[in-house]
Formats: structure tokens, sequence, C-alpha cells
């Protein structure tokens, strides 16, 4: 009985992450993640799954950020009833992010309703808050290196992938088959995660290619951040800084208490974390010493960096500091959240700056904005953008091409096939071609829907 692989996500694109693996009338799905970006990419969210969700016998999480996890809820909610596996810590933030989804969904749809400019009557959430409760239920944790056993006669263990708490590289031997799923690989150099663990040994690999036609530049993110905020403040601006919940708003935080320590940026200057998510997220990393690079004291530093702002009202509020100022919201891409607030308010004005923090997705506002558009379309008006635009090339939680390439020549023995995923098709034709260039391995980018046999 040969292993059966349909990519159902993050083929030819960096979102969506779905794999659903078969074997033997069995099945799992590794990953679950919502579309993100374009829309014709959010419209596949609704389309049904090859999969009845009652008959899929189990699902594996890599780690926790939406566009691997967000789908879960919707899932459970169409009869997706069995064990989710994943890291303790992974288990800690989807606890954090998935609810959140489900009421900024529930948000997002009545203020559409609100202000009439949804194309839908009514608009409506993929899910809800209580949906993504009710799906929190299904989750069952095993630590690094732990072996399991997702379905009978399946065995898998997860091992370091750095890039977030939590983020795992899973190996699955089913059927006589080793599959190695990279998951999201972090930056040996991070300046909060410890580097990804080198990968075992697998017959066919799926390697992520966020970053795999670039190189990040050699600056760390205190060189770039510094300059960007101190330019802000001199001018009186406020900088909003979208960020993603878990990671980048904590990498951001830590930067700023290291360049206030240092005087690269005023010790009096206002900053703010807007997004109860990221607020939560932050708590985490002292609950897990030793899974990152931070300790007891540097985490109650990060914990003490900004003005927490958790209810709406807080968040208001901050609009009322009329002086310099920085504002973390989610989120990271722009694509909701209380971060669309602040850029409409703060957008127009050329004393203000944006500072983007990572990877934009196409189609996102986010990606809008790095490419230097003119306006900006917030809450259904077309919003000119006059704040300066900086985009942070050093902040990004994936590896680039060559750290990528180096993960993949630690394995201890060729494989038989690299499945390069989660990557726009540019990138991961890119790190296609150097895998058979540079390796000699067997390489493909494989379709949306496409199935192979490992």
């Amino acid at each position: 009985m040969s292993v059966l692989v349909r990519f159902l996500g993050a083929a030819g694109t960096v979102t969506g992450s779905k794999y659903l693996v078969e074997h033997d009338g069995h099945s799992l799905m590794v990953d679950c993640g919502l579309f993100q970006g374009y829309k014709q990419l959010r419209l596949r969210n609704r389309d049904p799954l090859p999969i009845l969700p009652n008959k899929l016998g189990a699902l594996i999480l890599t780690h926790a950020h939406l566009d691997h996890s967000g789908y879960l809820p919707l899932l459970a909610k169409e009869g997706f009833h069995s064990k989710v596996w994943c890291t303790p810590a992974t288990r800690d933030l989807a606890q954090i992010l998935l609810p959140d989804s489900g009421h900024l969904q529930e948000e997002d749809a009545a203020f559409a309703n609100r202000k009439g400019f949804s194309k839908h009557a009514p608009a409506l959430p993929l899910y809800t808050e209580e949906d993504a409760l009710r799906s929190l239920k299904l989750l069952r944790t095993v630590p690094l290196h732990q072996p399991f056993e997702p379905l009978p006669g399946w065995q898998a263990s997860f091992t370091g992938a750095g890039h977030i708490l939590g983020a795992a590289s899973l190996l699955l031997e089913v059927g006589g088959k080793r599959l190695l799923f990279s998951g999201d690989l972090g930056r040996p150099d991070d300046l909060l995660m410890l580097p990804p663990e080198p990968p075992p040994a697998a017959d066919a690999v799926f390697i992520e290619s966020t970053y795999g036609d670039r190189e990040h530049p050699q600056e760390d993110v205190l060189a770039e951040l510094g300059p960007a905020l101190q330019r802000a403040a001199a001018r009186g601006g406020t900088a909003v800084v979208p960020v993603f919940a878990v990671g980048r708003a904590q990498e951001i935080l830590h930067a700023i208490v290291q360049l206030k320590a240092r005087d690269a940026l005023p010790r009096h200057l206002p900053v703010y974390l807007d997004s109860p998510m990221a607020i939560h997220s932050t708590g985490l990393f002292a609950r897990h010493l030793g899974e990152h690079r931070l300790d007891a004291a540097e985490c109650r530093a990060m914990e003490h960096s900004a003005e927490m702002a958790m209810s709406v009202e807080q968040s208001k509020a901050i609009a009322m500091n009329h002086g310099p100022k920085v504002i973390l919201a989610a989120s990271g891409m722009a694509t909701g959240g209380r971060v669309l607030h602040h850029l409409a308010r703060y957008l127009s004005d050329h004393r203000n700056m944006v500072v983007l923090t990572g990877y934009q997705a196409p189609g996102t506002r986010g990606a809008s904005l790095a490419g230097h558009a003119l306006t900006l379309r917030l809450h259904g008006q077309d919003l000119p953008v006059r704040a300066e635009i900086v985009q942070l090339a050093s902040a990004s939680a994936h590896a680039d091409a060559s750290q990528l390439m180096a993960w993949l020549r630690a394995l201890p023995a060729a494989p038989h096939r690299v499945f390069v995923v989660h990557g726009d098709m540019e990138a991961s034709d890119a790190l296609r071609h150097r895998v058979e260039a540079e390796l000699g391995w067997p390489a493909l980018v494989p379709e949306h829907g496409s199935t192979w046999r490992v």
C-alpha cells in the first residue's frame, strides 16, 4: 500500500497550510491553516475538503500561527472530532489565537453589516469565538523528541523548528515511508528563538520556502529599528507597527528594551501594545523558559516595556497622547484587528510612520504598503498614504534561502524527493532549482489540490 499526500494548501502560495496523508483506508492532516491574502485565496476557506471532516482520523499541528492552525475551528464545526496533536507551547498559543480569530471574524462581520460595505447580506464569519473554544478541547500535547502514535500503526515525533514558541518539524512514519514536514523554519540568529534542530532522515521532505529566493541582510533588527523609530520620534510622529501577535510583537518589544537601554531611543518614548492576543502571548515566554533565548529577567523586562491596551476603551485612549509614540498592534499584515483603526488615524500624516515587521503576503494591506501604494482601502474607504513606510528586512521569523539549504544539507541521507511548499511561486521555484542544482535531489513545487504517491 502506497502513501498518498494531497496538497490542500500552501502549494504555490505561502498560506493555508494543509497536507492530507492517506494510507490503507486511514487519513490524517498535517496542519490546518487559513488562507490569507488575495480574495481568490481567502475564498478557498469556504471550499469543501476532499474528505468529510468526520472521516479524518487525526490532525497534527506544526505550530500555532493561523496559516497553519486557523482552519481547525471550522473543521470541528463541520464534524471533525478526532485528536489534534501538537507541542505544549503550541497548545498554549492556540488557546489564545483561535478564540481571538473567531472573535475578530465576528467583529469584522458585524462592522461590515453596520457600515453596509459587505457584498454579502448579511456578512457571516467563518466561525465564531465559541466554535474556536469548542475546537480547543480536541488538542493533545506531546513534547519534542517523544514518539507518539496519531493513528494505530502510524508513528510521529517533533523536533524544534525555531520560528515561534512551540514550532516544530514533524517526522511521520507510515506504510514503511518516512515523511518529514519542516513546518516554518526559524533563523539560526533569531533574536528570541533557538535555531532549528538538524532534521532526521526521511524518504520525502516537505520544506517551506517563504524566503526561498531571498537572503536576509547582515544587519540585525536593532540596527534597522532604532534609526527608524528615532526618526519618527524626532518629528513628533506616531509609529504604527503592525505585528504578528506571536513572535514579532515580542521581538520588537525586546528590541525596544535593548534600544532604550543603549540610549538609541528616548527612554521616555511611550510604547503601546494594543493586542490582547499579543499581550497574552508575551506572558507565555516566562512559562516556557528554555525554549527560547530569553532568561526570566529579560522576559519580565519585555512584559514591562509597553503600556498594555487590553480593552477597546484602552485602545481608543491611545489617541489621546498627541506626542511621539510607538503603537504595536495586530495583525502583522494589516488584514484585520485593531491595527486597522490606528492606520486609519495615522496613515495620512507625513510625520507618522508605518513599520512593517515581517513577510507581507501578496494581496494583503501590508503588501500594498510595502509596494508603495498611494492609497489604502480601510473600512470601505480609500485613504491617502502620506506616512513614511519602513519595511524591516531583518525582522523575519523565517529562514532565508541559504539557511533553508543548510537545513536540507544537514539531512543524514538524500531523500527520494523534496516537495517545496509554503511559498509564493517565484520563491518556491527558486528554492526547487537550488535543491536540484546544488544537491542533485529531485524536487518539485506541487500544485494546489494535487496528489502524490510517496
